[in-house]
């Protein structure tokens, strides 16, 4: 993930939907997603795993983007992203 456009994110929800799962460099990813956190009002990221019982967020990426994010939400059911929608509606 290489974010360039400014104007897309200024001030806005932005949703990233992964399961974190980073082939390259986490720390890349870590970069990014901090110069997005740096620009949007808030990030949620939306992971299909975050539902599953025992789920802890230890992979790379998922470490790189942690400190970045405002909300790690469940993505894995009609119901989490139903959820997900009233995230975004708080903002």
């Amino acid at each position: 993930m290489l974010f360039r456009s400014r104007g897309a994110a200024r001030g806005a929800v932005v949703v990233l939907c992964s399961d974190g799962w980073e082939r390259g460099d986490p720390t890349l990813l870590g970069d990014q997603v901090a110069r997005l956190a740096r620009l949007a009002h808030a990030v949620v990221w939306v992971n299909p795993h975050r539902g599953k019982p025992g789920y802890e967020p230890v992979t790379g990426g998922m470490v790189a983007a942690l400190p970045h994010i405002d909300r790690l939400v469940a993505g894995h059911s009609l119901a989490a992203l139903e959820e997900l929608v009233r995230i975004i509606a708080a903002a």
